[in-house]
């Protein structure tokens, strides 16, 4: 082995050797194919650190990518209080938004789109330009926010019973990316105004017959929505124009029996109290 790098240095090849606590070929391509076939699967760099858990993300995006369409935003996830309870964590946790993930108001999925398919109420932010990378408050990262859309996360927690789900493991996966549903767009015409309500908010979730599952200030994620912005910038994420921000969960996630046929999302305060659904099949 000694020879056979020595041999590789002089004929100038790096070794660029993957971290003992990211996630090996084998695994990478164990976690694709459970992924897609919506199977529960094994949980990667659980005793690793987050530092491993991105080396394994970066794997595993670049392995979905195939299947899944390229990266068009990111997510900050665990940005509620609810959401850090559940899982032990101290902060949010970072991850992807897939192009072919997404889908359009009053889309019907099936009931079972993954392994532990969730649901959630979200909120997107699209990127109008790359100044936002420079907003330090709220308000500017809204000056540089084109449109903000109703979002209903359906996550898949993916990892088999018994496997542990952590911070670090979350990271690890992606932060569960699998189907959402955009609603329409609302534009940032006075980006103090759309701060401000964005705060002020009441975002309610409910189920297909009206049961109201749960409802949060805008302020339950990360005392304003546009935090998780500010929050991915810190962890070195740099947006470009059209990136999707997903901003986290205003509440606990459910599982699709509990929207009895569907759930729709309301966000109170917003211009026109704007609502997005699905159908669950």
């Amino acid at each position: 082995m000694r020879v056979l790098l020595a041999a590789l240095m002089v004929a100038g090849v790096t070794i660029q050797p993957v971290a003992a606590g990211c996630a090996t070929d084998v695994q990478i391509d164990q976690f694709v194919t459970d992924y897609m076939s919506n199977s529960p699967t094994a949980a990667l760099s659980a005793n690793g650190t987050i530092e491993d858990a991105l080396c394994a993300q970066k794997r595993i995006v670049a392995a979905l990518e195939p299947h899944m369409g390229p990266v068009i935003g990111y997510k900050a996830g665990l940005t509620s209080a609810p959401a850090q309870e559940r899982f032990g964590a101290s902060e949010p946790v970072q991850g992807v938004l897939f192009r072919d993930m997404m889908l359009q108001d009053g889309a019907s999925v099936p009931s079972d789109w993954g392994a532990r398919p969730v649901f959630e109420a979200d909120l997107v932010l699209v990127v109008g330009a790359a100044d936002i990378n420079n907003a330090t408050t709220p308000e500017e990262v809204l000056t540089h926010v084109s449109t903000i859309r109703p979002f209903i996360e359906l996550p898949d927690l993916t990892l088999a019973e018994g496997e542990p789900i952590t911070p670090v493991t979350l990271t690890a996966i992606g932060v569960a990316p699998k189907l959402g549903v955009l609603g329409a767009e609302i534009p940032v015409s006075d980006p103090a105004a759309m701060s401000q309500a964005l705060a002020d908010m009441t975002v309610v979730l409910s189920a297909a017959d009206g049961d109201v599952l749960a409802e949060a200030p805008g302020r339950a994620v990360l005392d304003h929505p546009a935090n998780a912005a500010l929050w991915l910038i810190s962890k070195g994420v740099e947006f470009k124009p059209g990136d999707l921000i997903s901003v986290g969960s205003f509440g606990p996630l459910f599982p699709p029996a509990k929207g009895k046929g569907g759930a729709s999302v309301t966000y109170e305060g917003l211009p026109g109290d704007p609502t997005v659904s699905v159908v669950f099949d």
